[in-house]
């Protein structure tokens, strides 16, 4: 989900720049940082990035400036009051400590930085409106661009783990395969021990217990699963559109797995195998965080 993108403008006496960029997120968390005297610009992007985009924390800046140097003034009522408030702070904090300050007039005000500002007619608003979201099409197909080459990276590298995940489900079936004969004669020396150190005691009880400890401890079940959740992570990585949050669930029912075949592994060889597809898991876990 990471990508970036830039783009600079100009038109109707103003110019423009955008910068888009995006970090991985689970959501989709939109930061738009725009001129507020532009009408509606800020819900007609809003809705054009949330058709576009499914995942990441996406911030867009606009920076627009006016090229002429003519025409009328406004105060900017919103910026008059904050400065207002900060110069009664400052006289405040000023008498408590015995300063005098010289009281600013009119024109030392207006001259704050943002008071006074190029008036805005609404008909212009509006054409400007029209023109920055014109120009915002391309620096969204550019960030997008980016982010497909992003996601196919991922891919192919995600793929490559897979492949890593289905070589270690060979290896733990091996294992399994290796570890019953050990763990059958385990199974008949307990056997033996129990009914050696308590004459009378019902063989066949004892037997039909450890036969539901072998079954207990068998991984048929776990193994076959991951070999599903393989098949259904490159299913999804094939497919267009957002896969990211299915990836994400499959891969904690990729490390549910993992963890139960170390849980009933009994077995060095084993359990080797199930800790390397524990740290394959995760590693995938956090790769599938930079997917849509």
């Amino acid at each position: 989900m990471t990508g970036f993108a830039a783009r600079r403008g100009q038109g109707l006496g103003h110019g423009w720049s955008w910068e888009l960029r995006s970090v991985n997120a689970k959501g989709l968390d939109l930061r738009l940082r725009l001129p507020d005297w532009v009408p509606g610009l800020e819900a007609a992007l809003r809705a054009r990035l949330g058709a576009a985009l499914a995942r990441g924390s996406v911030t867009l800046n606009l920076r627009l400036t006016r090229e002429e140097t003519g025409g009328a003034m406004q105060v900017n009522r919103g910026q008059l009051d904050a400065m207002l408030v900060a110069l009664n702070e400052v006289e405040t904090a000023a008498e408590a400590r015995g300063i005098t300050l010289a009281v600013p007039s009119a024109a030392d005000v207006l001259a704050m930085r943002g008071v006074l500002e190029a008036a805005q007619p609404e008909e212009a608003g509006e054409a400007l409106r029209d023109a920055l979201l014109a120009d915002f099409e391309p620096l969204l197909a550019d960030f997008l661009a980016m982010r497909g080459s992003e996601g196919a990276a991922v891919s192919e590298v995600l793929n490559g783990q897979l492949d890593a995940i289905a070589g270690l489900v060979n290896r733990a079936e091996a294992a399994a395969e290796a570890r019953s004969p050990r763990q059958a004669e385990a199974l008949r020396s307990a056997m033996a021990r129990v009914l050696e150190g308590a004459p009378g005691q019902d063989a066949d009880r004892i037997a039909q217990e450890l036969a539901l400890i072998a079954i207990k401890s068998d991984v048929t079940e776990e193994l076959d699963r991951l070999r599903a959740h393989v098949d259904a992570a490159r299913d999804l990585l094939d497919e267009p559109g957002a896969v990211g949050r299915k990836l994400d669930f499959l891969a904690q029912e990729f490390n549910r797995e993992a963890n139960t075949l170390c849980s009933k592994a009994q077995d060095k060889g084993l359990t080797a195998v199930g800790l390397e597809l524990k740290t394959l898991i995760d590693q995938m876990r956090e790769q599938v965080q930079n997917i849509e």
